[in-house]
């Protein structure tokens, strides 16, 4: 036929011309992949010729920086230091204080506390005062009454600057300075307090298995009964002050005989003091007496200027 052959004869060969952008849009085969990379990092034709995109700089750089030997040798070196640096301060503060030995003394539940507290005002009805053991080691405060736990004696001390504060605002003398000194005042007496009967047993050479904590948590079983001196002092007067100070005073000191009569082991080195074996009952006795004697004092110093 000579019409198409005719048409075909007049078109020269060339090119197609590239579709306009409308026709581009409007005919796209949105099914297909999206447009690969070459190997240089740039789009395939129709798409962003002008070169990388900024994310993909960022995360070529990325890329560079973790594929980088001495990136990597930087960081497990700064990662050692760190844990070198944990593992000194945990050393330091082990030397000083166990923190696994710490977390047994808060080992209470509520069971422990109520029976606890009942033991320190009410102590004359409590009769086993045996501490128990497992394989060598003193069960949890959970797990037996008789062992000395630090949540009581902590929850006491809080709970007594808090009181004193009331007390003393209701006597129109309350300032942060005068509760600060009351607070400071009834730690340093627990400071002494554990620092002479450290040196004592030093002293003494008695072989004991108590520790600071242990010795900490009997000294602070004191203000229990500081507060219920201080309540009934601001609810009934001074009667009940002094009332309530008896009380606690005799309950504390047969607390702390008897518990520490469990505690202090009869051991004394006999060729460093020149005595006999009589005299070690008695440096026992000695101890644990004047431990409990030293417990009205201290109650009556602290809470005395509390009621008025």
């Amino acid at each position: 036929m000579d019409l198409p052959h005719h048409g075909y004869r007049e078109t020269k060969p060339r090119a197609r011309a590239a579709p306009t952008a409308g026709d581009s849009v409007l005919f796209e085969d949105t099914s297909s992949a999206a447009p690969a990379m070459n190997s240089q990092g740039y789009y395939t034709s129709g798409y962003n010729m002008g070169g990388p995109s900024n994310d993909m700089q960022g995360g070529g750089g990325m890329n560079n920086l973790f594929a980088d030997p001495m990136a990597n040798a930087a960081m497990m070196y700064g990662s050692s230091l760190a844990n070198q640096g944990k593992d000194m301060v945990n050393k330091e503060i082990s030397r000083f204080m166990s923190v696994n030995k710490l977390k047994y003394f808060f080992a209470v539940d509520t069971r422990y506390v109520l029976k606890k507290l009942m033991i320190l005002m009410f102590p004359y009805t409590h009769q086993d005062w045996e501490v128990r053991y497992h394989r060598d080691t003193p069960l949890t405060p959970r797990q037996d009454v008789n062992a000395s736990d630090l949540y009581i004696p902590t929850m006491a001390f809080i709970t007594y600057i808090l009181l004193a504060g009331m007390a003393l605002g209701i006597q129109k003398r309350f300032s942060p300075e005068v509760l600060g000194l009351c607070a400071s005042t009834a730690l340093v007496w627990v400071i002494i307090e554990v620092l002479v009967m450290l040196l004592s047993l030093y002293l003494l050479t008695v072989h004991t298995d108590l520790s600071t904590f242990d010795l900490i948590a009997y000294s602070g079983y004191k203000y229990v009964g500081m507060i219920f001196t201080v309540l009934c002092g601001l609810l009934f007067g001074s009667d009940g002050y002094f009332v309530a100070l008896a009380w606690s005073s005799f309950a504390l000191m047969f607390f702390i005989v008897r518990s520490l009569k469990m505690k202090i082991l009869p051991s004394l080195s006999s060729d460093s003091m020149g005595m006999g074996s009589n005299a070690k009952p008695q440096l026992r006795l000695y101890i644990t007496v004047a431990s409990a004697l030293f417990q009205p004092i201290i109650i009556y110093w602290l809470t005395s200027h509390l009621v008025r």
